[in-house]
């Protein structure tokens, strides 16, 4: 899979699908890579290009000097874009994926079609929070917050009775570099994009989970009622929807993206 250099960075990425198809963005996760997407790959391609790239930080990846922003993480998206010669795309991302998508939606409107606002929120609990785990990770590596993590990304349940799919994940989490881990946690610390959500113009798509911990219901209600015109859809799900109820998750997705009615 190719790189493409910033500037400031050199970024991983997938462009797949056919030429002629509309471009999808996806963006992942806080502790994760673009094979986070795989549950989707498949009908997605059906439908669009896929452009999926590790965010700054992770995967494959450079790892910056730290701290990140959601402006640089944004900007990395729009640098992707005119690299490739997308004028436009839609954009799906979970958790801080859904946090650059609404950055962009804020200040890039011109670059995106269609946002999909995954697990995501608009602000995210206090600078002590993040600080704290910030520390726990520089002391203890990744293997300190592996299993606090995956118990707030699935439910008990889940975590129960699909253990392949939780060691998928797993493995992305513990192989994310911690130095790229603490940067991106700043970003999303230092984020506050409430009073702004009004601006976003684009048509666009929450996605909740019910029993989701990190960024819970309300969090993705918010950010629905905010933005004018946005859909809210709630999972049975926990934090990474799209792995818990793939097949759902997908469904809407498709269903909001290919809905043939005129955009705003």
């Amino acid at each position: 899979m190719p790189f493409f250099d910033t500037g400031t960075g050199k970024l991983h990425y997938a462009l797949e699908g056919a030429a002629e198809a509309p471009v999808l963005v996806l963006s992942n996760s806080l502790g994760t890579t673009m094979d986070m997407w795989l549950p989707q790959m498949p009908s997605l391609l059906d439908h669009f290009r896929v452009l999926r790239y590790d965010t700054r930080g992770h995967g494959q990846s450079d790892v910056t000097p730290g701290p990140y922003s959601m402006a640089q993480l944004g900007g990395d998206v729009v640098a992707l874009l005119d690299h490739l010669n997308i004028p436009r795309a839609h954009f799906c991302g979970l958790s801080m994926g859904g946090m650059t998508g609404l950055w962009l939606g804020i200040n890039q409107p011109t670059r995106v079609e269609r946002l999909v606002l995954c697990n995501t929120s608009a602000a995210i609990g206090v600078p002590e929070m993040w600080n704290a785990r910030i520390a726990q990770v520089r002391q203890g590596g990744m293997a300190a917050v592996v299993d606090t993590v995956l118990d707030r990304w699935f439910t008990a349940d889940f975590l129960a009775h699909a253990p392949a799919q939780v060691d998928r994940v797993k493995a992305m989490l513990a192989r994310t570099s911690v130095d790229g881990y603490v940067a991106n946690c700043a970003a999303v610390r230092d984020m506050d994009q409430r009073a702004d959500l009004g601006r976003i113009a684009v048509p666009a798509l929450v996605i909740g989970g019910k029993y989701d911990k990190s960024t819970p219901p309300e969090h993705g209600e918010l950010i629905a009622r905010s933005i004018p015109g946005a859909r809210y859809v709630e999972l049975n799900a926990a934090h990474l929807s799209n792995w818990e109820v793939a097949q759902a998750f997908t469904q809407q997705v498709l269903n909001f993206l290919l809905d043939s009615r005129p955009s705003r």
